[in-house]
This record gives structure tokens, C-alpha cells and sequence, in this order.
């Protein structure tokens, strides 16, 4: 027998502490996956299907989007060839691109001499992709000034009932001939404002017997005064971190998000091993 522990064990001519454990751990291991397996095979099958995010997960996109005729004219974009509405809605693209699908209800107001509501909560990008591809919505008021600060005013209005800090406010525009007085009080359900600007700011263009570019300094002072971000949009898209600022929710941590059967499957697996 000792010339048997001695091939078997080596020289010590017995097992080491941890081997003495051995066949604990093999109950363990074969428990681990009995228990596994008889898991799987009485839980419901899971469906892989389309991530949807519950209510609570869903955030308000509150897009306030500037309609008036000098959004018509063509000096947007990287070679200045798209229409500043039309550079509104590359940047909307690129936005829903790059954030989780299905995580907004968007809501669309546009203001021109006043503002109207366009389409309230909605899940369905191709609308509010057609509310952005060339609409001539400006037909809808009445020819005068600019007047962003009516939009701003029926945006409050909209998000007032919604949950606290649920929501985001998107403000699109060229700025062109907004008051530097009157700011409208934001509710609590926003919680970020992000005003961007579309247009050359330097060179501009002629409308109406007068020029027209982006003002920058109008908009950023809005988006100062409401606590926001201003993004010069004529030429960059949102930049990524601004876009996980103000896309972040609250979702649980992964040992949180793990079911019976994940844990089933670690089972499996550690015992298998």
C-alpha cells in the first residue's frame, strides 16, 4: 500500500488537505447542476424579443422647433448647403441614432408668431421624422416676428403635468429676432435644456429686406438663463457626452437585473466545471 500512495500521492505518501475535501465538492457540483436543470425546466421559457423600457424607464423629449421662414434658408450644414431646417433634422437624426431606441416620448412643438403643438407623446420616430423633412408648418401663423419664447411658454405648459425631472427640452432655432426680456418658468419635470443653434453665425443670409444668421450670443443667453447648454449645431452634431448627460436614466445595477434563470445557469456552469 505505501508503494501505491507513493504513485498515487507522490512522495508524502498522502493526499493534500484540499484533496481530502474532493468528494464535498463533487456533491456540491452535482447539486449545483441538478438544481439547475430542474430550474430550466420548470420556469417559463424566456422570449428574446425587442428590449422595451418600462414607464418608469422612459424619459420626455420636449422638442421646441423653430418654423419661420429664415429657417427656409440654405447656409446650414458643413458646405453651408442645407437649409437650417434641414440641418435640424440631420442633428434630430444623428440624436435617435445614437440613444437607446424606444427610450422617449417625444413631444413636438413648433413656434413661429406664436407656437402650436404638433404631435404630443409620441413613440413613433417616422412622424416625427416627417415633422422635420421641409413641413411647411410657417403656413400655420400669421407672418410676423419670431417669437421663441411662445414656444418655450407652450412647452411649460405640455411638461407641467409630467413626473419630476422626466423630462428633456430640446430648442432648435437661428435665433433670429428673439427678445432679450420675458423668460418663461420651466416646471420641474425638466430636468435638462439644450438649445442649439442652426445656421452660419459669420456670413448669413437676406430674407425679407434684412440679414439673417444665427445668433449665438441670443441663444446662449437663453440656454444660461434656463440653467441649460447651448450647441452650435450648424457644423457638429451633439457631441456624445452631451447626449449621455442629458439621456441618463435611472436603471437597476446588473445583480439587480438577474433572474432565476440566470442564477440557474451559473449553477450549471460552476458545477459542470
Amino acid at each position: 500500500s505505501r508503494c501505491v500512495s507513493a504513485v498515487a500521492f507522490g512522495a508524502i505518501g498522502k493526499p493534500r488537505h484540499w484533496a481530502r475535501l474532493a468528494p464535498l465538492w463533487r456533491a456540491a457540483a452535482l447539486a449545483a447542476v441538478a438544481w439547475g436543470l430542474t430550474t430550466l425546466l420548470v420556469i417559463e421559457p424566456k422570449v428574446h424579443k425587442a428590449e422595451q423600457l418600462s414607464d418608469d424607464e422612459m424619459r420626455h423629449l420636449l422638442l421646441v422647433l423653430d418654423v419661420s421662414p429664415s429657417m427656409r434658408l440654405e447656409d446650414a450644414g458643413v458646405d453651408g448647403e442645407l437649409s437650417r431646417l434641414g440641418r435640424a433634422r440631420e442633428l434630430m437624426n444623428s440624436f435617435f441614432e445614437r440613444t437607446v431606441a424606444g427610450q422617449f416620448w417625444v413631444t413636438v412643438v413648433a413656434v413661429y408668431n406664436g407656437a402650436k403643438p404638433v404631435v404630443v407623446e409620441t413613440t413613433d420616430m417616422e412622424v416625427v421624422d416627417n415633422i422635420l423633412s421641409d413641413l411647411p408648418m410657417h403656413h400655420a401663423f400669421h407672418v410676423g416676428e419670431t417669437r421663441l419664447f411662445d414656444g418655450l411658454e407652450e412647452a411649460a405648459k405640455l411638461a407641467r403635468p409630467w413626473k419630476p425631472r422626466s423630462a428633456t427640452m430640446l430648442l432648435i432655432s437661428d435665433g433670429d429676432t428673439v427678445p432679450a426680456v420675458g423668460m418663461p418658468k420651466l416646471p420641474a419635470s425638466i430636468s435638462d435644456v439644450l438649445i442649439v443653434g442652426v445656421g452660419n453665425a459669420r456670413t448669413g443670409a437676406f430674407i425679407d429686406g434684412h440679414h439673417s444668421r444665427q445668433d449665438v450670443s441670443t441663444l446662449r443667453q437663453i440656454a444660461v438663463r434656463l440653467g441649460g447648454r447651448y450647441h452650435n449645431g450648424n457644423e457638429k452634431h451633439i457631441s456624445t457626452e452631451t447626449l449621455s448627460a442629458i439621456t441618463q436614466t435611472s436603471s437597476p445595477g446588473r445583480f439587480q437585473q438577474l433572474t432565476r434563470r440566470e442564477y440557474a445557469l451559473a449553477a450549471i456552469l460552476a458545477g459542470a466545471l
